[in-house]
């Protein structure tokens, strides 16, 4: 893989009656905390540390609204993904999915830029490599069994993977059409208004007033490691073993 690209980690760290899900990659820096008792939210607290649009720091408050008091085992049926930040809200379903888990977890997916117009795309967990694929033109090249589909196309193939790979296979695939943005100039990307109504943002109502922000940063240029400055906030005594 090319040593220029996206990079996009995801953190998972469970304590008892908690969990804190952070995300950060070139265009975003965000956390949820998932507290839970007895299989339900007690409460969903997000940060937005660092986002693209001048109303984003709405969202939290619209998952709070879906997600407190839920079971955890429902999460994914309720609420509408392209009303939330779907940054958050998949945050608050690995959240649910991973309260349980006794260590933490760390996903790392990195797409590179394309070359000859094509980009390799990996997943790691805990620095163990899970999938990698090859894609041209928003399209799978390679494996063989996915050649030819569409990224945003993917859900049928993904749920023939094996379970354990199918959390990850999501993950690579959005991290997948996130790295676009890295290719496609900031001035063909900030009017929310030519947006599909796709998430919280975007919706009619606000993509009016929405103004493109916050720093964009390049990880695969030395630009520091996602996450290094985020710290932990739930107490736990596990630590990740590479």
């Amino acid at each position: 893989m090319s040593a220029q690209g996206f990079w996009r980690r995801i953190r998972l760290t469970p304590a008892p009656g908690v969990i804190q899900a952070d995300v950060e990659d070139d265009f975003h820096c965000m956390t949820v905390l998932l507290h839970h008792e007895q299989g339900k939210a007690t409460d969903v607290i997000a940060d937005l540390q660092r986002a693209p649009w001048s109303t984003c720091p709405g969202a939290p408050a619209e998952l709070v609204k879906t997600f407190k008091g839920q079971a955890l085992s429902e999460f994914p049926t309720v609420g509408q993904k392209h009303t939330h930040c779907t940054h958050l809200y998949d945050l608050a379903l690995l959240a649910a999915r991973h309260a349980g888990d006794d260590t933490p977890t760390i996903y790392d997916i990195q797409v590179s830029d394309p070359v000859n117009e094509h980009r390799q795309a990996e997943i790691k967990r805990n620095q163990r490599s899970l999938l990698c694929w090859k894609e041209s033109g928003f399209h799978i090249v390679e494996p063989k069994g996915a050649a030819g589909i569409r990224l945003d196309k993917l859900r049928v193939w993904i749920d023939t993977l094996a379970p354990e790979l199918q959390e990850p296979a999501r993950l690579l695939q959005w991290g997948n059409m996130l790295a676009n943005g890295r290719i496609i100039p900031l001035e063909k990307q900030s009017d929310a208004t030519k947006m599909p109504a796709s998430c919280y943002t975007f919706q009619p109502e606000r993509a009016v007033v929405a103004t493109r922000i916050g720093l964009i940063r390049d990880f695969s240029q030395g630009d520091g490691t996602p996450l290094d400055d985020v710290s932990v906030s739930v107490s736990t005594k596990t630590t990740i073993e590479f």
